[in-house]
């Protein structure tokens, strides 16, 4: 028996899972949007990195699970196209409509006299001037423009006026990016409506003038995804910003793996698919707008509030007063930030005043993906203009944010901040932070470690741990792991953190293995773990032999999953869940019973091979015990869910669990942390006093 799951349809089964989260009428209809447009965004990216990798290895051998490349291709699409059907049947019919119940209308072709009128003279004076017809050879003979990947374009089918020009000429026109496709409405008879057309639909019915002298047989929208699946020139140390921008270019001349279209033109649409090479299996035919990805602008819109999920408060850590510094706080013990429900304010500071404070000597920070307009980086320029000596490890290679990271890192070093683009063959995906200050018992070290990016946008919409720590162990291994990849120090282990790739998936095997020992030898073995995906077919070996031993096994994966629970024999101790909510559930926790010394972690890596063998990743002891109770209640939190949890069958299939009193962990997080917002903080020497005060001062 196989007892491994495909990497690709268990992924595919996530998104199922997020769609579920669109299909909820018991949502507002901007929430439920939401969802639908990550679930097409995730598609998108599907396509252009997992497919594109599937067809270039055709020819290869199978994946563990026993599928072959093209049997992958064929089982994804399949299991692919009812899902956008769904996806569209609910846009047009349930989310549409209650987006106009609530006063915000999407109006449609054919459109009404007066608002025909409005449309025609704001295509003709804001879109036409910004249209380029460009001609489509439909024969090998003729060169034809190349279809930028994601880019919507309408094209046309055209016949001459005159007879003796050749029929079925092909032009095809790009939606301009720059313009806003939302375009609003004057108001109608109710003055709390807003009313908007979509720019596709304009192009579309008024885009004839483009063609005097030509009918317009048929007309249609498409857009293609190309393969982005392909690497840098590592070896090309001298010029890797070079090599890399080369790479971003060359994704627009890279095979197209997809190719979806709106209905309407089926010569037109042959003609296109023809010259472009493709094959039936490539084409996706969607009744609906094209990537509804960049409607999420509606969120955006003022008002509206039933439309919309109640904003949800960020609390302050009561940990950071306003009045007292960042460092004096740190210095009290250890704190834990629980994000997106506290804050990102601290981290935020914690760069700020190294920047400003004169006793900072020293910044280095590793840098993954953040925001173009990112406090961090901001803080940074200034730092290393307050003359401060500032290195920034920047990882270019992190997919499809290549150019905005070779921006900002390229402001950096203009502001003298020493830049390292990462390390030849591996990404730099750690998250770590180290200032050093200068202070009357010596220079003081002050760690961030977390296990999402510093990133003030995905703060707010992402779960993620982080923490602050003066601990001597961990700024110890803080100057190591940066030297290690700044400079030619030689990789060795270190005293608190463990770092990928040399010795991360030892340290996870031995750690499983432990558990699988105690319980043969009769002791209660227990492993609790939280991540993003499961795919390294090592460690599912090990929580097999673990799970056969006795060993409790409790999984917590947002996405792929390629072990199989439940199987006789094999994996009847291992349960595996997942949590689907408002917030993407990005933090990894790893719990190890240890024979009731117990050990918690928490780290930037997932249970996948990029991640323990081809990243530099981190595993960080939590050794606070505060702290560590704390992140044992919210792992524990996770498996309490029965609202947005969804539980992994031995036949690959997950099923939603169900209770009479549904209890959801995300609100449960919330709660729990706005409680203790309202509390007054007690620092760790402070407890630790109370703690061992006779009775009588307590």
């Amino acid at each position: 028996m196989n007892v491994y799951l495909n990497r690709e349809l268990s992924w595919i089964e996530f998104n199922s899972r997020v769609l579920a989260e669109g299909l909820r009428k018991d949502l507002p209809p901007l929430e439920r949007l939401r969802f639908l447009s990550i679930v097409s965004s995730n598609f998108d990216e599907f396509f252009m990195v997992r497919i594109a990798g599937l067809k270039r290895s055709s020819a290869g051998a199978a994946d563990i699970s026993g599928m072959s490349p093209g049997g992958q291709i064929a089982a994804a699409s399949a299991k692919i196209r009812p899902l956008l059907s769904e996806l569209y049947r609910c846009l047009n019919d349930e989310i549409f409509p209650a987006l106009a119940g609530g006063g915000l209308e999407y109006v449609r072709p054919p459109y009404n006299d007066g608002d025909g009128e409005y449309l025609a003279a704001y295509f003709t004076r804001e879109i036409f001037p910004a249209l380029t017809p460009l001609r489509f050879g439909v024969t090998k003979d003729e060169d034809i423009p190349r279809p930028a990947s994601g880019k919507i374009y309408a094209a046309f089918l055209l016949n001459a006026a005159e007879r003796s020009a050749a029929p079925g000429l092909v032009s095809i026109v790009e939606l301009p990016a720059a313009l806003d496709r939302v375009v609003f409405l004057p108001g109608g008879e109710k003055p709390d409506r807003t009313r908007w057309a979509l720019l596709d639909d304009l192009l579309l019915l008024m885009g004839d003038l483009l063609y005097t002298g030509y009918s317009v047989q048929e007309k249609m929208l498409f857009l293609v995804h190309r393969d982005a699946d392909f690497s840098v020139d590592e070896r090309r140390d001298e010029d890797f910003v070079e090599a890399m921008e080369e790479v971003i270019a060359g994704r627009e001349y890279s095979p197209i793996v997809r190719m979806a279209h709106t209905p309407g033109g089926p010569g037109l649409l042959e003609r296109i698919t023809r010259r472009l090479n493709l094959g039936e299996e490539d084409v996706y035919s969607i009744d609906g707008p094209l990537d509804p990805g960049t409607l999420r602008s509606l969120i955006r819109i003022q008002g509206f509030d039933g439309l919309k999920t109640p904003r949800k408060n960020h609390y302050r850590h009561p940990a950071f007063p306003a009045d007292r510094s960042v460092w004096d706080c740190i210095r009290s013990g250890d704190i834990l930030l629980v994000l997106p429900y506290h804050s990102f304010d601290p981290v935020v500071r914690f760069f700020r005043e190294a920047a400003e404070d004169p006793q900072v000597v020293s910044i280095k920070t590793a840098l993954y993906r953040t925001s173009g307009d990112s406090p961090v980086i901001q803080a940074l320029e200034k730092a290393a203009l307050n003359g401060k000596h500032v290195t920034a490890i920047v990882e270019l290679k992190a997919r499809f944010d290549e150019e905005r990271n070779i921006s900002w890192a390229a402001r950096l070093e203009k502001a003298g901040v020493i830049v390292i683009y990462g390390l030849a063959q591996l990404k730099v995906h750690a998250k770590i932070s180290q200032v050093i200050r200068r202070e009357p018992g010596g220079l003081a070290r002050y760690i961030h470690l977390s296990t999402g990016n510093y990133n003030d946008r995905t703060a707010l919409q992402y779960s993620d741990l982080s923490l602050f720590t003066a601990n001597e162990d961990f700024g110890n291994d803080a100057t190591v792991f940066f030297n290690t990849l700044s400079g030619y120090s030689a990789v060795h282990t270190m005293n608190k953190l463990i770092m990928a790739p040399w010795f991360l998936k030892q340290k996870f095997l031995e750690l499983i293995e432990r558990e699988t020992r105690r319980a043969e030898e009769g002791a209660p073995g227990k492993i609790l773990a939280k991540m993003n995906a499961l795919v390294d077919a090592d460690v599912v070996d090990a929580l097999y032999k673990a799970s056969r031993a006795g060993v409790t096994v409790r999984l917590n994966i947002r996405g792929i999953c390629t072990l199989v629970p439940g199987v006789r024999g094999v994996s009847d101790n291992i349960t595996v869940t997942s949590v689907v909510d408002h917030y993407l559930e990005h933090s990894r926790i790893f719990y190890f019973n240890n024979g009731g010394a117990e050990e918690l972690y928490i780290s930037s890596a997932d249970w996948m091979p990029r991640n323990l063998e081809r990243r530099v990743e981190l595993l960080v002891p939590v050794l606070d015990p505060a702290i560590k109770e704390e992140v044992k209640k919210i792992l524990c939190c996770y498996y309490k869910d029965t609202a947005r949890a969804w539980r992994l069958e031995p036949d690959g299939s997950w099923k939603p669990l169900k209770a009479e009193k549904p209890f959801e962990a995300q609100a449960a997080l919330l709660a729990a942390i706005a409680k203790k917002s309202e509390q007054p903080w007690k620092t760790r020497r402070e407890l630790v006093v109370r703690r061992s005060a006779p009775a009588e001062q307590k």
